[in-house]
């Protein structure tokens, strides 16, 4: 039963997609494909935009990060209104410049703002990194799921395999609005899972209701509702909290594919419905971190102790097997949509910001294959990463967000500082990743501690990009100087 309910909701709503996209328009060319020909409404946008904040990163990583550090999880509910807060500003300008300059992704905006191909270069590839390493968070948890489904005589290689390939054959075939209609399906079942797993989760543990397993959870691990949570030793403070949302949320729509989904969207007034309303994504969150104590209630021990597992690990012993195939097949989607649509977008940037620069008579059919051959190359890597891997799903997710956060700096001057150059960003990017090196952290630590290394390097990145832009000559003395 669990196997043909996850099969079943896996196949119907990639079906479904495929369907959908074909009505609406077929995929022609790199435009259509990556940016779903700038025309969604209030609606799609919402569901997509959703979709890739309503990921196995919230619901697997956070539960089991709850689960093995208690008040930290609590990252997840600041970071996601601090970021709807900065998009409400941020993501309308992003979307003027993509229709006033026809932009298809994240390093086209570079190139247009900064007048530099070069700089562009540049920021597809630290796009593509770090969005490779986010596709890595994909794969991992659709290869617990299904491990799950499949039995455990699956090796993880083959699940982290399996579950690339399937990624990269719905991506292919349809695009971006394949995402959007399996982003709505996913929403709607991830609801019913919600519903149905907290409605009774305190019954499954000797609980009276949903607030007593979080006094009960209390009693059995004092401090663990409050920092630095259930191990002290971790260095999970208030201040890493506060640290880490700012550095989440600066980063978010910094992230390529979510940069790129700003330009999807048909007007202004869809992408600020989207912002204010997108808070309320939040409120999940306490239903989530219930889950990840009502698993440790519950005596749950993932395989490996690998926190990851934990809440597949809990509905798995603890229910029924239809409740569990509903999970499974609406989890595989929670991995499904985000890990397609950042394949996507690690492809467009590719495609667009590396190979065309490199020939520049590249027509758009073949730069849509490409796009889509490369999503094969990116895939690999992030099974490569994925096997041997420990680390927490959070642990991948903040690395990701600082990785990118190099790029922050470099898009808030564009919109608040016109004298910022390609040359003082491009410097800032170089000095930003220096300063993630792990030979720098103990450096960092104890000028800093309990800081988020992530925001630090982001500050770093800003300050020399603001040093070298003011060194440089200004746009019009430099023009002056030429003629």
């Amino acid at each position: 039963m669990i196997l043909i309910l996850t099969f079943g909701i896996v196949r119907g709503t990639v079906v479904g997609a495929l369907l959908y996209s074909q009505r609406q328009a077929r995929a022609k060319t790199l435009t259509e494909w990556a940016v779903g020909g700038r025309r969604f409404g209030i609606l799609i946008f919402w569901f997509l935009n959703a979709g890739e904040i309503y990921t196995t990163f919230a619901v697997l990583g956070i539960s089991g990060f709850a689960w093995a550090f208690g008040a930290p999880a609590y990252l997840a509910l600041t970071s996601v209104s601090l970021s709807a807060v900065i998009g409400y500003w941020l993501m309308p300008r992003i979307w003027e410049e993509g229709h006033r300059y026809n932009l298809v992704t994240q390093a086209d905006f570079f190139a247009a703002h900064y007048r530099a191909t070069w700089l562009s270069v540049i920021v597809a590839v630290a796009g593509i990194v770090a969005l490779i390493v986010y596709v890595q968070i994909q794969i991992t948890a659709l290869g617990l799921i299904l491990r799950l489904t499949l039995g455990p005589q699956v090796s993880p290689t083959s699940a982290a395999l399996i579950a690339a390939v399937v990624m990269i054959g719905f991506v292919f075939l349809a695009g971006l609005r394949s995402a959007a209609f399996a982003a709505g399906v996913k929403d709607v079942l991830m609801l019913v899972v919600v519903v149905v797993l907290c409605g009774t989760a305190a019954s499954r543990v000797g609980a009276s209701s949903m607030l007593d397993v979080f006094a009960r959870v209390q009693d059995m691990h004092p401090g663990i509702g409050s920092f630095p949570g259930r191990q002290p030793d971790a260095g999970l403070t208030s201040t890493w909290l506060m640290t880490s949302a700012l550095n989440v949320a600066l980063g978010n729509w910094i992230l390529p594919h979510l940069f790129q989904l700003c330009y999807s969207a048909g007007s202004r007034k869809t992408i600020r419905r989207n912002a204010v309303l997108q808070p309320v994504y939040s409120l999940s969150y306490f239903f989530i971190i219930l889950l990840g104590f009502a698993a440790l209630l519950a005596g749950i021990e993932p395989p490996d102790g690998d926190s990851n597992a934990v809440l597949i690990s809990f509905v798995a012993r603890e229910y029924p097997a239809w409740a569990v195939g509903l999970f499974a097949g609406t989890a595989c989607l929670l991995a499904l949509v985000p890990g397609s649509v950042l394949l996507l977008t690690a492809g467009s940037l590719f495609s667009r910001n590396v190979l065309t620069p490199m020939i520049p008579n590249l027509s758009e059919r073949a730069a849509l294959l490409a796009s889509r051959l490369s999503l094969i190359v990116f895939a690999g890597i992030a099974v490569w990463l994925t096997l041997g891997a420990n680390r927490s799903l959070v642990e991948v997710g903040l690395s990701a967000y600082a990785a990118i956060g190099m790029l922050a700096p470099g898009v808030y001057f564009a919109f608040l500082w016109p004298r910022a150059r390609a040359i003082g960003v491009a410097s800032g990017i170089v000095c930003g990743y220096i300063a993630l090196l792990p030979q720098l952290q103990p450096f960092w630590s104890g000028l800093l501690p309990g800081w988020d290394t992530g925001l630090v390097a982001m500050a770093v990145n800003a300050a020399v990009a603001a040093l070298v832009s003011i060194a440089m000559p200004s746009r019009d003395r430099a023009a002056a100087l030429a003629a």
